[in-house]
């Protein structure tokens, strides 16, 4: 590596987490011998600025310090630069490193990723809600599991995993079907009431949960995931089936693989890499081929 290395970071990213986690990447780097620019963004918009300035210099590697929604919110800026993406996970979920075999325990070997890695061209989703497109990486979800994740955000009290454990009663309680109205690969939008959807460009969400069980983030192919209506009960007893990645087998559980799909409900509110970005009704695609990641020469993963 002759020229330097481009290192941004979200604080908030992780509970906070991502401080810590930023300063020991930056010190594996640093320590390796090479040049380092940080950049450390307080707000979405502030961090989307110093990446195009980053990208502006010229750097031999552009490293992300933060979780899925740190990425995601940079990908329209990523997308076809020839500069490739490391990624230090440093979210709550990461799912993305995940799908990507990256080091999700040592921030200093995730670094060395950026250094010793190799090329991987992975896809990205997109979801178009009227004249509005947001880019994602993992999965897209509406229904029952977007109401979970949006309950938890409106949230004050408690704190940590019990606050996702409240919500996730509180919508169980509310649980209502939704009336799906789907098409996929532009056939015939036909009703689909049930209690969620997924789609995928990557297996898992909420930190590792395999919705998506076989969904890769480079075949070019979104994995669509439909839980037909439920009641609390049955819901209930698919989530051991859905937490090993069983579930795709149940009678109410239906999967396809796709390019395209089409969707509209009353009241829809869809989440993708944990962020809020459609209602009502959206198209989400696949850009194939769009982000060259950097991952572990070997498929060791600590």
């Amino acid at each position: 590596m002759t020229g330097h290395v481009a290192v941004i970071s979200n604080p908030a990213a992780g509970k906070g987490r991502a401080v810590r986690i930023a300063a020991e990447a930056i010190e594996s780097l640093r320590t390796s011998g090479v040049e380092v620019r940080v950049y450390t963004g307080s707000s979405l918009t502030e961090s989307r600025e110093l990446a195009a300035r980053a990208l502006e210099a010229g750097p031999d590697v552009f490293v992300v310090v933060g979780g899925d929604g740190t990425l995601s919110g940079l990908l329209d800026l990523l997308c076809g630069q020839s500069v490739p993406v490391a990624v230090v996970p440093a979210g709550t979920g990461n799912d993305l490193a995940r799908a990507l075999r990256l080091p999700l325990r040592s921030a200093a070997d995730a670094a060395l990723v950026a250094q010793t890695g190799r090329p991987r061209v992975i896809d990205v989703g997109e979801v178009r809600c009227g004249a509005s497109t947001r880019l994602f990486l993992t999965v897209a979800a509406l229904g029952f599991d977007a109401r979970v994740t949006e309950r938890t955000d409106r949230l004050r009290w408690p704190s940590g995993p019990l606050r996702y454990y409240l919500a996730l009663i509180i919508e169980l309680v509310r649980l209502r079907p939704v009336p799906f109205r789907i098409s996929l690969d532009g056939e015939q939008t036909r009703d689909a009431a049930g209690t969620l959807v997924a789609v995928g460009n990557t297996e898992s969400y909420g930190g590792g949960m395999p919705i998506c069980v076989g969904a890769t983030p480079d075949d070019g192919m979104l994995d669509v995931v439909h839980v037909r209506t439920l009641g609390r009960l049955r819901l209930i007893a698919l989530f051991p089936r859905l937490l090993r990645g069983r579930h795709l087998g149940v009678a109410e559980v239906s999967h396809r693989r796709v390019r395209s799909v089409a969707i509209s409900a009353p009241g829809l509110t869809v989440y993708a890499d944990g962020e809020r970005v459609a209602t009502e009704e959206c198209t989400i695609g696949i850009r194939v081929a769009a982000l060259t990641m950097l991952v572990p020469a070997s498929d060791q993963v600590d």
